[in-house]
């Protein structure tokens, strides 16, 4: 498989009639995919999905904006609304998806401050610093999540301060900022702790990215759809898939100064080097 798509959610409703088809294009477009659970239900179907998919991978974890009751409107996670009932981290059933020799990593796990209630910061903390320690204990690298609060026409850096601090306490394994929107100053961070930062679709119309692009080494730099959100140029509007991960790969290289190729190439060793060299999966 020529890339990959190390953030996807075809394990998702938005894709429960049509799944094998988007399976398939991607295949056909030579992208593996990792899909990645937000909760115990869609952690169940990434692994059967895995466990169906020869070139399908899973991520198992909790999300952070799952731990407690709460509504999410359309412009928040730009696609359709919905309700999350709330769930309790059971370690112990997260743990037995991840014992699957195709889940290559915890995850998404963090902090997200975008809509919260102060009183859900402690909640949010417990369960990611739960996530850590499982990390920890099966040697799987960590897929996280981490969205600060927006302030007005400013963005808040706590989410991903906050963050820092408990890994660099907690975390003994490699790690991924997925959907990375922090500054430079962030990216140095969370790069100084040995993650990779992944970026999807959005980089391909939003200009807000290229200063980070360009400072974070090629060689920790991942690429991912998150589908079904944030489709890339030129397919703003339609549901996101993993067979579009081209146009992130293609962009990437546009802002570096690099070909498409040598991203490409570089974008696979990374993801078996962080998802795969200590996996019994293989890319």
């Amino acid at each position: 498989m020529k890339y990959i798509d190390i953030h996807a959610h075809v394990n998702f409703a938005a894709f429960r009639d049509d799944y094998a088809d988007v399976l398939k294009r991607a295949h056909d477009a030579e992208v593996t995919v990792i899909n990645v659970g937000t909760k115990i239900g869609t952690s169940k179907r990434a692994v059967e999905l895995a466990d169906e998919f020869p070139d399908v991978y899973a991520i198992v974890g909790l999300h952070p904006i799952h731990t407690e009751a709460s509504q999410h409107d359309e412009e928040e996670i730009g696609g359709r609304g919905f309700v999350s009932r709330g769930e309790l981290f059971d370690s112990l059933e997260y743990k037995k998806l991840a014992s699957n020799k195709k889940v290559v990593a915890i995850g998404e796990c963090g902090l997200d401050y975008y809509r919260l209630n102060s009183e859900t910061k402690d909640i949010q903390k417990e369960i990611f610093i739960k996530h850590i320690r499982l990390a920890n204990d099966v040697e799987k690298p960590l897929m996280l999540h981490i969205r600060d609060a927006r302030l007005n026409d400013s963005v808040s850096n706590q989410a991903y301060e906050d963050a820092y601090e408990i890994l660099k306490r907690e975390a003994r394994v490699p790690m991924n900022v997925h959907f990375f929107a922090g500054n430079v100053a962030v990216a140095r961070k969370f790069l100084d702790l040995g993650a990779t930062l992944s970026f999807t679709g959005a980089i391909t119309y939003g200009k807000n990215y290229e200063e980070v692009l360009q400072f974070a080494p090629l060689d920790r730099l991942l690429s991912e759809t998150d589908c079904p959100f944030v489709a890339p140029h030129p397919h703003r509007g339609e549901r996101n898939e993993p067979m579009f991960i081209p146009h992130v790969v293609e962009k990437i290289g546009v802002v570096k100064s690099e070909s498409a190729e040598t991203v490409r190439t570089a974008i696979m060793e990374n993801a078996r080097r962080l998802f795969f060299s200590t996996s019994l999966s293989t890319l």
